[in-house]
């Protein structure tokens, strides 16, 4: 198989299982191309072409469902842009070792943290029209709808939500991960947002981190473009693909299925650094 064509391939599989998942495509990419033979530097900035690319796919399909929170989203993105720009200057000043060893520790925290997500359970209110769901406007509250009935919510504690999000943009700078496996998780657990609002709200965000440390990687020509075509066209087909199965599967049981395949990779990793 060609080497643009696996590129493909790989990309689209990645996104579409990360996106089911709700952990991102490129925990599972970055990895796999490292055990493939790439270096762990030039594959950085590929993992997170492919969260741009899948960010923007799923996109049309979660604000559909009016599940994104906007002002929530670009709230905490402040802090993660800062931490991914951050991240991506340390990327380049550490050696390769280092590099697939912080690798495989990303791959052993998003393991637990998929094992582990819970959801926020709210009372249940009656659904009211459509046009009402979704944020409040000028706050970090919200309804979103369940089956035939609908959740309030409000987002609390954001200073400390905001300092876990700086740590998971440095994640996603040095490891190029998209961040989202920290992001969701405290988003959840110290925000207390429902996770349905909290995956959704940070996947279609995640392109706003990954962009700010592509730039550095521009900057320092670190993106092979031959490479990153193939990477976007397969993120862009499987990220919108694993959106649209993400209904049709208990989240949960794939969350934990895909917390197996990280152990793995992270396994094997160590191994061969």
């Amino acid at each position: 198989m060609p080497a643009h064509l696996a590129l493909v391939f790989l990309a689209f599989a990645t996104s579409a299982v990360g996106a089911l998942g709700g952990l991102g495509g490129a925990i599972i990419l970055v990895p796999a191309l490292v055990l493939a033979g790439m270096p762990a530097a030039h594959a950085s900035p590929l993992g997170l072409l492919s969260v741009a690319s899948g960010s923007l796919s799923a996109g049309p399909t979660q604000l559909a469902e009016r599940t994104v929170h906007h002002r929530l989203g670009v709230t905490t993105e402040t802090a993660g842009s800062a931490g991914a720009v951050v991240g991506a200057l340390l990327s380049g000043a550490v050696g390769e070792v280092f590099l697939t060893r912080f690798l495989a520790l990303v791959a052993l925290a998003a393991a637990a943290a998929s094992g582990l997500r819970r959801d926020v359970t709210g009372e249940l209110v009656e659904r009211p029209p459509d046009i009402d769901l979704g944020e409040q406007r000028g706050s970090l509250a919200g309804t979103y709808p369940v089956m035939d009935r609908a959740a309030p919510y409000a987002a609390t504690r954001l200073p400390a939500g905001l300092a876990v999000m700086s740590t998971a943009g440095l994640v996603a700078g040095v490891a190029g991960a998209s961040g989202g496996f920290i992001k969701t998780p405290a988003t959840t657990e110290i925000m207390k947002v429902p996770v349905k609002v909290a995956a959704s709200t940070t996947t279609f965000t995640v392109g706003i981190t990954s962009a700010a440390a592509l730039i550095v990687f521009a900057i320092h020509g670190r993106i092979n473009l031959n490479d990153a075509a193939p990477v976007i066209l397969g993120s862009l087909v499987g990220g919108r693909l694993g959106a649209r199965l993400q209904a049709r599967f208990a989240p949960h049981a794939v969350r934990v299925a895909l917390g197996v395949v990280l152990l793995v990779v992270a396994g094997v990793l160590f191994a061969r650094s």
